[in-house]
């Protein structure tokens, strides 16, 4: 007897719709955090006559505001400064957090518990609680209006030693002890067996720390006291009591974005492979 196949497949249909809507909310969220950016390049790109204009399109071009941002302000010295502060203080704490969570991945010691949930615990104190204890520290020191008294306090981050070391925590002990019995030292191990796997995970970390440090306002606005010593301090110039100045604000915040936009997009290839193994393990 031959049995007939059915040929609808509700199972299946109801499957690929949900897939179809799952995918028109993603490409409808993604447009959604996407416009506000839109919009900032497509409002420094007007003429200074459209800024409040609502057409979606920017016509004719206009590079006006942006000429006027660079005349307001030293634009180039304040990006160098911020990216040499991000740059340094990610490095820093990348480095510190990567020691630190190998120790307390890798080693057993008395209270190692209780160390690990003191250090974790830092990051739960308020920045307002540490604020002025820094302050009065980098002004005896002489740190004060300097790109070393925005980074120094900053190069030590409790996030980067709890996300490393919950990597670590998962990485084959077989490895390790094998990296020993061939007569490695323990920091050779860490450089030459541990950090070459964690390379996307350190690429993630790392320009997770960069955006934080490039976008810090208030730690910067109390040691430089200067307007114009880094971008976030610079874009400020542009607002006032009585109005901003729309036009060069949103030129200087798009010639702000861009270096953050290139430095994800050359780390992606790693940025996607560490979300990729977490979410295997």
């Amino acid at each position: 007897m031959r049995v007939r196949a059915e040929s609808d497949d509700p199972v299946g249909d109801r499957g690929t719709g949900r897939r179809i809507v799952g995918h028109l909310v993603l490409a409808l969220t993604s447009l959604a955090c996407l416009f506000p950016i839109y919009w900032l390049y497509a409002t420094s790109l007007r003429a200074p006559g459209d800024v409040y204009s609502l057409s979606p399109v920017p016509w004719p071009l206009s590079l006006e505001h942006y000429r006027e941002a660079i005349a307001k302000t030293d634009m180039v010295r304040m990006l160098v400064n911020t990216a040499v502060i991000a740059v340094l203080t990610a490095l820093g704490q990348l480095l510190t957090g990567l020691l630190a969570a190998y120790a307390f991945a890798a080693w057993r010691f008395r209270f190692e518990r209780l160390l690990h949930l003191a250090f974790v615990g830092t990051w739960l104190v308020p920045f307002q609680v540490t604020m002025l204890p820094n302050y009065v520290l980098l002004s005896e020191l002489g740190l004060l209006n300097t790109l070393a008294g925005v980074i120094v306090p900053s190069l030590v981050s409790a996030l980067g030693v709890l996300m490393l070391r919950q990597h670590l925590m998962s990485f084959p002990k077989e490895l390790l002890e094998a990296a020993r019995m061939d007569g490695r030292g323990s920091w050779n191990i860490l450089w030459t067996v541990v950090v070459p796997t964690l390379r996307p995970v350190l690429a993630a970390l790392g320009i997770l720390l960069v955006i934080t440090a490039w976008n810090e306002y208030f730690w910067p606005a109390m040691v430089m006291q200067r307007s114009n010593g880094v971008v976030q301090l610079g874009l400020r110039s542009f607002m006032g009591t009585e109005g901003n100045d729309w036009g060069p604000l949103m030129a200087a915040s798009g010639m702000t974005c861009l270096p953050v936009f290139a430095l994800y997009l050359f780390l992606q290839r790693h940025i996607v492979n560490a979300f990729v193994r977490s979410g295997l393990k």
